[in-house]
């Protein structure tokens, strides 16, 4: 099965080319994701999206990401420049899209508002009756409401109409008792109208909803949603509030993986070291976290790195209480880190190995 998948069809040629080089960077690294992540200070799943070609990696993570393969800095840079125009321009054009069908949109609902006739004058049309002497039902005769009077000899429950200027006689509403305005009648107009402004408003409301995700969604080009949107869980009082993705903190990180909780990548920094031999012994601690691991490079199998919290009074053999020091042994990759135990600052940890050569040492301030 191959380790990456295929790159999106509509990424620009430049981008593509830019993606597929760190792709073969962190090939020949002999890395895996998690490790690159955790020693250029990007979480792994933001160069999962880098790698991809879902996001443009920024440029601190290429000049890290040069640093740890021993990359020319200059060379990706540049290749990073091209990529970041190529991703600006289909930024752009993508926006210039999404406005356009927006401008359609919003003259397509004006349009029918432009075609919907205009009421007759005083708010009722008049139609004209078979005779224009002629009075009774559909003559141009109005119903009279309940309690209303009619004019002597004009049937019960018809008035005669007001006379519009330049109209005979006959001129009314044309509607009988108990009639029903009909398509082309002022209430069936006023009906339309109403319903076409609602639905062009419901139109409208979803496209500004569309518009507002799709600008939220794009963001800059230097954003990273997964390193800068940080929402936090729901404050309890027992627990402190945690950023995604972080899974413990303090002396419920005792024993655990770093990677696995959360808490290695942009949440940890190296605080001590020391190279012991041929191997590169580090430190590492989490703020938010509450704790510290020891991390182990340049080494060979079967070397030890052990961490423990100077601090601690106790030494984990009592019952229920947790080993204040964990070890790590080194496999064929050459490197190893230990889980986690909990501190309260970075000072209280201590990194130690011991080599297959027989050769010890330990980590100190920096």
């Amino acid at each position: 099965m191959p380790r990456w998948k295929a790159l999106p069809e509509e990424l620009d040629p430049q981008v593509k080319e830019f993606a597929s080089q760190l792709r073969r960077l962190v090939d020949r690294s002999g890395l895996s994701i998690a490790a690159v992540a955790d020693r250029t200070g990007y979480s792994k799943t933001s160069w999962e999206r880098y790698l991809n070609g879902r996001l443009l990696a920024p440029k601190g993570a290429v000049v890290a990401l040069a640093d740890v393969t021993g990359t020319n800095t200059n060379h990706l840079t540049t290749m990073w420049e091209l990529a970041e125009r190529a991703w600006s321009r289909s930024e752009m054009r993508h926006d210039m899209t999404m406005e356009a069908i927006r401008i359609s949109q919003a003259r397509a609902a004006l349009g029918e508002f432009d075609q919907t006739p205009a009421p007759a004058k005083g708010g009722r049309s008049t139609v004209m009756g078979p005779g224009a002497d002629s009075i009774g039902p559909g003559s141009g005769a109005v119903a009279n409401g309940a309690g209303g009077r009619t004019p002597t000899g004009v049937p019960q429950g018809f008035v005669i109409s007001p006379q519009q200027p330049g109209g005979g006689a006959g001129a009314g509403s044309g509607r009988g008792p108990g009639s029903r305005p009909g398509p082309g009648s002022p209430d069936g107009s006023r009906r339309g109208r109403k319903i076409t402004m609602f639905l062009a408003g419901v139109v409208g409301a979803l496209l500004v909803i569309a518009a507002a995700v799709l600008l939220t969604d794009l963001g800059g080009k230097d954003k990273d949603p997964v390193a800068k949107r940080k929402p936090t869980a729901a404050p309890t009082t027992s627990a402190p509030e945690l950023p995604a993705g972080v899974k413990c903190s303090g002396d419920d990180c005792t024993g655990e993986d770093p990677e696995t909780m959360g808490c290695g990548g942009e949440f940890a920094r190296t605080t001590a070291s020391a190279t012991v031999g041929t191997a590169f012994v580090e430190v590492r601690y989490s703020k938010t976290c509450g704790a510290a691991w020891a991390r182990i490079t340049q080494a060979t199998e079967g070397d030890q790195v052990q961490i423990a919290s100077e601090a601690a009074a106790g030494t984990g053999e009592s019952e229920g209480e947790k080993p204040k020091a964990q070890n790590g042994l080194v496999d064929a990759d050459k490197d190893a880190y230990t889980p986690m135990v909990a501190v309260t600052e970075a000072a209280d940890a201590k990194a130690c190995a011991t080599l297959m050569s027989g050769v010890k040492g330990c980590t100190t301030q920096q």
